[in-house]
């Protein structure tokens, strides 16, 4: 059943309503199964991935949306969000930690931080630390008032860079735009380093994938005031997810969509 609810959560439906509707039984069903068996790495990578794309596909862009009408709205709807990102990265990581006891210990030690630790990853652990860390970073960058949250951040990060190490690719690009990300959040990240990551994603992923165009766009070119790179960024999203129909393209055209008619508001 495991198996099966695995390769279930790999579906390219990409009717966002469909999606939607659908995501609440299929992540309550397969949370439930993983339960009971909570080192299933298929399972967990499915369920982590769920959890964190319905938070922020539904959850979390909505209170954007929402913020300008009715903030008490949207600030409930961003704890909802965090709240879900929270739950994906536990399913994560005790997936990855049955399968390395001492695992979370280990990547919180300091030998770890230097680089002294052989603190490594398994070419089949590396989707659900993706998940773990992409669910990390996002309910950090929701939390940012809240400064436990915040401190967290390295260890996604040196998260991220335990899956980079063994499948850079990962994802399509995924990973690779998620390095990106973090680059730009850590202290004395590097702009250029960044940029590098996110055309390494674009470059993976053949340009078919939407998301990186749209957080190279919200990364890169909204914080330096370069509306033009903005622009073109979101119009390339728009491409990419008229070319590949699947729920990741149709989740990040609606975005595109939404961040190129409110441009006004952030220039």
């Amino acid at each position: 059943m495991a198996d099966q609810l695995a390769t279930q959560g790999r579906s390219e439906e990409d009717n966002l309503l469909l999606a939607r509707d659908a995501a609440a039984f299929y992540l309550e069903f397969s949370e439930s199964v993983l339960r009971q068996d909570p080192g299933h790495l298929p399972l967990a990578e499915a369920v982590a991935g769920g959890f964190t794309r319905y938070a922020y596909a539904f959850v979390g862009s909505e209170a954007e949306r929402l913020e300008a009408q009715d903030t008490r709205a949207a600030r409930r709807l961003r704890e909802r969000a965090a709240r879900l990102y929270r739950r994906a990265h536990r399913h994560a990581m005790a997936a990855l930690e049955q399968h390395q006891p001492g695992f979370a210990q280990a990547l919180a030690s300091p030998s770890t931080a230097a680089g002294g630790s052989a603190l490594q990853l398994s070419p089949d652990e590396v989707g659900v630390a993706y998940w773990a860390a992409a669910s990390w970073g996002a309910c950090i960058s929701l939390s940012k008032d809240d400064p436990e949250v915040v401190a967290d951040l390295p260890l996604a990060i040196r998260l991220a860079g335990l899956a980079w190490a063994v499948q850079p690719d990962h994802g399509n690009g995924a990973l690779a735009s998620l390095m990106g990300t973090f680059e730009l959040a850590r202290p004395g990240g590097s702009r250029r380093q960044a940029e590098a990551y996110f055309d390494r994603a674009i470059a993976a992923g053949a340009g078919r994938h939407a998301a990186v165009y749209v957080a190279k766009a919200e990364s890169l070119a909204l914080p330096a005031g370069d509306r033009g790179a903005y622009d073109a960024l979101l119009h390339q999203a728009l491409v990419a997810g008229a070319a590949r129909r699947d729920l990741g393209n149709a989740v990040m055209s609606e975005r595109a969509q939404w961040l190129l008619d409110t441009a006004d508001d952030r220039f």
